[in-house]
């Protein structure tokens, strides 16, 4: 009778570990279910390892019963593309959305172009970091993707830092990319970094050597909404009669100019002199401080360790932000939520996106732990770059195996964080 009663029991516990994952994809190009798409299950407290597989059917419905009652990841692949939505622990149904791609789509346009100036505190490097916020806006949506979806020119003489790359969503997480000398012309770069439907974020720091002044333009490979520098008060901005840049109402401790609806090609130059850093203060309303990273996500309150996107970007009183739709974008620190994929690093070869990196050492930032569907998100970005370029053929089975396992690996030990 005991063991008929432990039986039962057992039998009883097993349907807390049977549950059914459901969910439809949706091709958003077409507006149809995704037929025929693979879907794979990627048990992540197995180190991403592949739980089951199966196909859409003729209504882009797909099941699978859960092997456990761990976070998943829902992987659909659609036209050479890799599209991914996390399922954490109790969730039962994860619908998922892709599109079809091409090399080159139309309503590809930049809505920001903002770049921010300082000097080091000896007044002999220039720092900047420029922003590009880049918007898909294709009909029908369609994912660009390609050697070179973006470029970007340098000045001459400048040293490239760290390169970031977000792609759309609130909840998507930097990936470190290496940008690609051009050939067509001196100090021109491409960003190898599918570009899907909504808003992307390219994020470049680079440094020259400074004597007191430089010559410096704004170079819009794109049509822009609104081009921006922003350096600080204590530092001189000059442009040429005629120029489009005109100064906007800033904070007490900073100084921005724009120059609105700026066409691709647009020629935008400027003089800066003088010394001075932008303010580490979060309170301050003069900014954020200057650092290698952008696109954090926080919620916390203003203090100390504020690191809220945006967080010191805020406007006078009474005066509209021109730049309060990215604020949260031109931001002088990068949450250090990725700070244990630092590893793969050491193994991608040149050009394969990576984790965002920790920010530059002149900005100190608070650790934020890698749990959650944090690490779901930012897991998302980083398989997505990695199977694109794995169905794109921009790397060997052997090189896909190896980053995978390392990302594998960095997954297991965040995890048992937890």
């Amino acid at each position: 009778m005991k063991k008929l009663t432990l039986l039962l029991l057992a039998f009883a516990a097993i349907p807390a570990f049977a549950a059914t994952l459901t969910g439809t994809v949706t091709n958003k190009t077409t507006n149809k279910p995704a037929v025929g798409d693979d879907v794979a299950l990627l048990d992540l407290m197995q180190g991403m390892n592949e739980a089951g597989h199966t196909r859409t059917d003729s209504k882009g419905h797909y099941s699978f019963d859960l092997p456990g009652n761990g976070p998943h990841l829902i992987q659909v692949t659609h036209d050479k593309g890799s599209y991914f939505t996390s399922a954490p622990p109790g969730t039962t149904t994860a619908d998922v959305t892709v599109y079809d791609t091409a090399p080159h789509v139309a309503g590809i346009n930049a809505g920001i172009d903002v770049m921010r100036i300082e000097t080091d505190p000896g007044g002999s490097t220039l720092n900047i970091i420029e922003v590009f916020n880049i918007k898909n806006t294709s009909t029908p949506p369609r994912t660009q993707a390609s050697d070179r979806t973006f470029d970007f020119y340098l000045p001459e003489g400048a040293t490239l830092g760290d390169s970031d790359a977000t792609g759309p969503g609130s909840s998507a997480m930097p990936l470190k990319i290496t940008p690609t000398p051009l050939t067509d012309a001196k100090n021109h770069y491409g960003l190898d970094f599918a570009l899907r439907p909504g808003e992307s974020l390219f994020q470049i720091s680079y440094s020259i050597p400074y004597k007191g002044s430089a010559t410096l333009k704004l170079h819009p490979t794109l049509a822009t909404d609104m081009a921006a520098v922003m350096l600080p008060k204590s530092m001189t901005f000059k442009a040429p009669a005629g120029s489009p840049l005109a100064p906007a109402d800033g904070a007490a401790s900073s100084q921005t100019v724009i120059a609105r609806s700026v066409p691709a090609g647009k020629d935008l130059t400027f003089t800066v002199s003088g010394s001075g850093q932008l303010p580490r203060d979060p309170n301050d309303a003069g900014g954020g401080s200057q650092s290698g990273g952008a696109g954090g996500q926080s919620d916390g309150s203003s203090s100390a360790n504020d690191t809220r996107p945006g967080g010191g970007m805020g406007a006078p009183i009474d005066t509209p932000d021109p730049l309060s739709k990215y604020k949260w974008w031109i931001v002088g620190g990068l949450l250090l939520v990725m700070a244990a994929v630092g590893g793969v690093l050491l193994s991608k070869p040149s050009g394969t996106p990576v984790a965002a990196p920790a920010p530059a050492a002149s900005s100190p930032m608070p650790e934020a732990p890698l749990s959650g569907r944090t690490t779901l998100e930012a897991l998302k970005e980083e398989i997505f770059t990695l199977e694109t370029d794995r169905l794109s053929g921009k790397m060997t089975e052997e090189e896909y195996a190896e980053h995978r396992a390392a990302l594998e690996t960095i997954l297991k030990r965040a995890l048992k964080r937890g």
